[in-house]
């Protein structure tokens, strides 16, 4: 089981969780406000899911759409928000931050990694918007705790990141190239063969669990037919 691929879904509450886990997600990222691409749940909500699943769960860090952390305020809001979220139980988490130029925003990340207490972290797709991804690995390498990055290898999405992703996944070990490649962001099952080929081995669900849409309910059937995709 050590070696089977990382299939992550988005849950929004506790019966898009159950049945992602019902269709074989490993693990799930917890969001509320997909209409801003996906925001800090409540306390309340992540306790709720936590009771209903015993899967990892990976929870986002972000009050506002876009990938600045915000002023002074926002940012003493999210860590008091991830400070609250840690004291709950949550162990795992999602976030990234950009400054306006593009850079890495490394005050913004510190300030929260510094209350997530040693959890396990995804950069998230911000990476995609980097002036520099190379530059934003490196800059990032040493920080404790981040052991994933989820990106499509470009801002329009894996269709266009795929030489992007192919590339990364061959640098694999290298220093700001060890933490695991999480694929997402506009992923369909006809990428599975080649990012497989590539040696990418988790991957990164939203839309693509809903075929109703995001109003509809995570589909346990569509989440199984991922997994069968996925170990394929």
């Amino acid at each position: 089981m050590s070696n089977r691929a990382v299939l992550e879904v988005i849950a929004l509450d506790e019966q898009d969780a159950v049945a992602a886990q019902t269709g074989g997600a490993d693990r799930l990222e917890l969001v509320t406000d997909m209409a801003a691409d996906g925001l800090t749940p409540s306390t309340a909500g992540f306790t709720a899911i936590r009771r209903a699943v015993d899967i990892p769960l990976r929870v986002m860090l972000r009050l506002a759409d876009g990938f600045a952390a915000g002023d002074a305020a926002d940012l003493d809001a999210l860590v008091g928000r991830a400070t609250e979220l840690r004291a709950a139980g949550a162990d795992e988490f999602v976030l990234g931050f950009l400054t306006p130029s593009g850079e890495p925003d490394l005050v913004a990340v510190e300030r929260l990694i510094a209350v997530l207490d040693g959890a396990r972290w995804t950069f998230h797709r911000a990476i995609d918007r980097a002036a520099d991804r190379d530059g934003l690995r490196k800059r990032l390498a040493d920080l404790p705790g981040l052991d994933t990055y989820l990106t499509a290898g470009a801002a329009a999405g894996v269709d266009a990141g795929l030489p992007v992703l192919e590339a990364e996944a061959a640098r694999a070990g290298e220093p700001g190239y060890e933490p695991q490649i999480l694929v997402g962001g506009g992923l369909r099952l006809d990428h599975l063969p080649r990012l497989r080929a590539a040696g990418l081995t988790a991957f990164h669900i939203g839309g693509a669990a809903r075929p109703q849409g995001w109003t509809a309910p995570v589909s346990a059937d569509a989440v199984r037919t991922w997994r069968e995709a996925v170990d394929a």
